[in-house]
């Protein structure tokens, strides 16, 4: 509901367009950029469920803020910006944590599974909230004051989830020791993850994927109201859509036992054709058909990079791992989004999502040239044992 409410209150700011709303997103998603590489080492050294508290705090309180301004109808665009920016730090700090969080609520055996669960979670939420979000600013008028309801409505459930964190059994988690203070723990991340030419193969991946691909906040705002000429509702229905097809990704990949990397390129591949051939769409309605096809593709090939980075890496290194994956398919977003923005402006809505497409079909190809080169006298360092059963693992 929040990113719906706020993207559309950066468009009910006057004078505010596409470019507006990639610097918006742009700022939101630099501090994990620049922080996500600290985080991870925080994320080793504090006990996890600790620090999620912490960052959720954070973020709610940003997302009070900018509700606060909006429903009082007094928002310009620099609030937006800095507060975006704040609420970017909380995430920075959040996500690291988070994503190797689930892997400590399983058993090894379980990581893969309990990823794409935790994903089916997720994507249920952002099934409900886009559709929502859009009917309730449709509802109080499509203006900013009904958009800050909408976003005060967000900061109020951070309290449910720091509740729920409270409640959890420290004892039955799978949580490692935590790393103790210790001089270059950054640089050991790095060092270990540059010995493993999968995950060098996957982080290429997924910072094409993330920095060009990933850009539907973008992309079908500027669709639905510059191409389509629609309004609120049917922006919020495309938000909808598109995670209809991410949660029937989820689910499938719940089902599954093996992580292939066949079954990771092949996704790839086809969520950039299926991003190109959505540029193309003649109309609003064969637009909304693509959607749940870019959900399916989009979710799988982020739970196949997401299971075997946690599966493979190990529990010491886990969290710095994680905060590496997440600056780059996250962190990419403030050098695609205000670019993807520009292209709108410049050439039109349809070509922010055909060169998106064209560029995850590069990467695809780049990914796996680095896989190869990177596998050429690599020795793995010290520690680098895989944490789960081969036999997971199918190339």
């Amino acid at each position: 509901m929040q990113r719906v409410a706020q993207d559309w209150l950066v468009l009910t700011i006057p004078g505010n367009g596409g470019a507006a709303l990639g610097i918006t997103t742009g700022l939101q998603f630099l501090p994990v950029l620049l922080l996500s590489p600290y985080a991870g080492v925080v994320a080793d050294r504090i006990p996890k469920r600790v620090l999620l508290q912490i960052t959720q705090a954070v973020m709610a309180l940003a997302s009070l803020a900018l509700g606060v301004v909006a429903a009082l109808g007094v928002a310009q665009t620099w609030h937006v910006y800095l507060i975006a920016f704040v609420f970017g730090i909380g995430a920075a700090f959040d996500a690291p944590a988070r994503q190797a969080f689930v892997s400590e609520m399983v058993g090894a055996d379980d990581v893969a599974n309990a990823v794409s669960l935790n994903s089916a979670a997720f994507n249920t939420a952002r099934l409900v909230g886009p559709g929502l979000a859009g009917l309730l600013i449709a509802l109080g008028g499509g203006g900013m004051r009904a958009t800050g309801w909408v976003i005060l409505a967000n900061a109020l459930s951070y309290l449910a989830v720091i509740a729920q964190l409270r409640r959890m059994d420290e004892a039955a988690l799978h949580s490692p020791r935590p790393a103790g203070r210790t001089p270059g723990m950054l640089r050991e991340g790095i060092v270990y993850l540059r010995s493993q030419p999968k995950m060098l193969m996957i982080l290429v991946l997924v910072f094409f994927v993330g920095t060009f691909g990933m850009n539907f906040q973008i992309t079908s705002a500027l669709m639905a109201t510059e191409v389509f000429g629609k309004g609120a509702r049917e922006y919020g229905v495309l938000g909808s859509v598109l995670a209809i097809g991410s949660l029937a990704g989820a689910l499938a990949a719940a089902g599954r036992v093996r992580v292939r990397v066949r079954l990771l390129m092949g996704a790839a591949v086809a969520f950039g054709v299926l991003e190109m051939a959505a540029g193309l769409a003649p109309s609003y309605v064969a637009f909304v058909l693509l959607c749940p096809l870019l959900g399916f593709s989009t979710i799988t090939v982020l739970n196949s990079c997401n299971a075997l980075l946690q599966i493979e890496s190990d529990p010491a290194l886990r969290g710095r791992v994680m905060a590496i994956y997440m600056t780059i398919v996250m962190g990419g977003t403030p050098l695609g989004a205000p670019l993807i923005g520009w292209v709108g402006e410049q050439f039109g809505a349809r070509w922010t999502l055909i060169i998106g497409g064209a560029l995850v079909l590069a990467g695809v190809a780049l990914a796996v040239l680095v896989r190869r080169a990177a596998g050429r006298g690599i020795e793995p360092v010290a520690g680098s044992t895989p944490v789960a059963a081969p036999v997971m693992l199918r190339p």
